[in-house]
């Protein structure tokens, strides 16, 4: 990708109806709300996607509806993460076959049992180098059950040839993302954090590039970094300041259900259906996440009105 990749990479949400069948309209209709939000790319198929409880065939629709439905108007990333080398090298290639700009995948992860060495980790990623050509981003993160040590990061940046891409979500991001950019050099693209931002300014002064969050706020986040990187570190501060809130608001007691909820308030989706066995927020959290939202007056809350 050329200039790399910077700015907000939001997750998408993948919309069910009540009944908890996939929303192929709302699939389209959070794709246009997040591209008129101003994102830089969109992120399908990640943890905040709900990609734990959908199906292979689920998965082939999300991703198909997703990328012909954003007919280039933004980049677009697939997330591939399996434990299977096999499976997660057959996802890639589906979906540089179906025109994504990048992909994104975890270390092999199932369980605290089952936490392959940094050496297979490596394999695991070159294999999927080998399989594409599209930039790997590679998603370092508790959920795995295996944190990777940044040598290891560097070195898969060196020597994987579309490994360039990097998002740190963990306790202390930005100071392993500051000794990633330190030990990696002109080899990693794209520093990123993750978290719902929830860390961002932070992250920005280590040296991150850019931030995936969820598809909540982007139109007030995408702004902090970009007058981070100007050098507008007080305005950059001011606009952290005034999401803080609603950010740690969705991190702490919401997850991933955030953005359904606001944006099922705002018309984009008709529901906000999570499946089982996650569970609906309480009604006092979703009042005071309401409350959040509107104080900012988000996109989301009202796209669909």
């Amino acid at each position: 990708m050329t200039p790399p990749l910077t700015g907000i990479l939001p997750v998408a949400p993948t919309p069910f109806l009540d009944d908890g069948r996939l929303d192929e309209d709302g699939i389209a209709r959070v794709i246009d709300c997040m591209i008129d939000q101003g994102v830089d790319a969109i992120c399908i198929l990640a943890n905040y996607s709900e990609q734990f409880v959908l199906s292979d065939e689920e998965r082939q629709r999300v991703m198909r509806l997703s990328l012909k439905h954003a007919a280039g108007r933004v980049p677009m990333i697939v997330t591939i993460s399996h434990f299977s080398t096999a499976i997660v090298v057959d996802r890639a290639r589906a979906a540089q076959a179906l025109g994504a700009d990048m992909v994104m995948m975890m270390p092999p992860y199932h369980g605290v049992g089952l936490v392959p060495s940094e050496a297979v980790v490596f394999e695991h990623f070159a294999a999927v180098s080998q399989a594409i050509t599209i930039p790997i981003m590679v998603q370092d993160a508790p959920l795995s059950g295996c944190q990777l040590s940044v040598p290891t990061l560097a070195r898969m940046a060196r020597e994987i040839e579309n490994v360039a891409y990097f998002k740190l979500e963990m306790p202390f991001a930005a100071d392993k993302l500051a000794a990633l950019i330190a030990e990696g050099g002109d080899d990693i693209l794209g520093p990123f954090d993750g978290e719902e931002a929830i860390t961002l300014l932070a992250d920005l002064d280590a040296g991150a590039t850019g931030t995936m969050s969820s598809a909540l706020a982007p139109e007030h986040i995408r702004p902090i970094v970009i007058d981070h990187r100007a050098g507008r570190i007080d305005q950059a501060l001011a606009g952290w300041q005034r999401c803080l809130p609603l950010i740690n608001h969705e991190n702490r007691q919401c997850g991933l259900r955030a953005t359904k909820v606001v944006m099922k308030e705002g018309g984009v989706i008709r529901s906000d259906h999570v499946r089982h066995p996650l569970k609906p927020i309480s009604a006092r959290t979703r009042e005071r996440l309401l409350h959040f939202a509107s104080e900012l007056d988000l996109i989301a809350l009202r796209w669909g009105l």
